[in-house]
């Protein structure tokens, strides 16, 4: 299966080449359950890294809303989403295998023919695979909040990033954003709010309690008992 997934070129480190990335590589332990998934279920719904425009008509072998998950872990949320909202289609982008595997077990067991996966740097799949205008919602949960001061260039949302989205979405699409990292969620509005493409949907211009759409995972349970609290952003774009 490993030999499907194209995989953009690494330095020491496990950054990728060629810009400052958002993560780092730590591919960990795959288990013999997700290993067995990557190598049964990737011809199913694995999409292998090309430059060329998907047509999501054909990906998912009908006409239907489509939404981007960008970094989705273990795949947990995503794959209730999908199986909440049968009539949309979910587009997950994921760097770790074992996350991967998961996702696709989690899938198959609830019977889903409505998620898709990509294992690549999100920006590249954005660039060369996302038709513009062509997605409903773009949703980034949770990701890596890169603490230190000198890391804060490696955060995903940056202006280039938002104006990215905003190409790919359709009217009135949104771009939901959560964090448990109130400086990342302040840094996530002070970007959003550099782009004249977006409208925040929170009527006091920063965070929404976190709406129904959106699953508590394993996460966010253990840290709501720890005492922490959860920043939602969604932004819709204009017409």
């Amino acid at each position: 299966m490993s030999k499907n997934i194209i995989f953009p070129t690494f330095n020491h480190q496990g950054c990728a080449l060629r810009r400052i990335c958002s993560f780092v590589r730590r591919d960990g332990r795959v288990t013999k359950k997700q290993r067995q998934a990557l190598d049964t279920l990737w011809a199913v719904m694995g999409v292998d890294y090309q430059v060329k425009f998907l047509d999501f008509n054909i990906l998912f072998s009908r006409t239907a809303r489509v939404t981007l998950e960008i970094g989705f872990g273990m795949g947990e949320s995503l794959v209730v989403m999908a199986q909440a909202e049968s009539e949309q289609d979910f587009l997950g982008v994921e760097v770790y295998l074992a996350g991967i595997g998961a996702c696709l077990a989690s899938a198959r067991e609830v019977n889903l023919s409505n998620i898709r996966v990509i294992c690549h740097d999100a920006v590249e799949v954005l660039e060369h695979m996302i038709p513009d205008n062509s997605l409903a919602r773009v949703q980034l949960f949770f990701p890596d909040p890169w603490q230190k001061a000198r890391h804060n260039k490696r955060r995903i949302v940056q202006v280039p990033f938002v104006k990215l989205v905003a190409q790919k979405l359709s009217k009135h699409g949104v771009f939901h954003m959560a964090t448990d990292w109130q400086p990342y969620a302040e840094h996530m509005v002070m970007v959003m709010s550099k782009t004249d493409s977006f409208r925040n949907l929170s009527s006091s211009g920063d965070y929404i309690l976190r709406p129904g759409s959106r699953p508590l995972t394993k996460f966010e349970r253990r840290g709501q008992r720890l005492g922490h609290t959860i920043w939602d952003l969604i932004f819709e774009k204009k017409s």
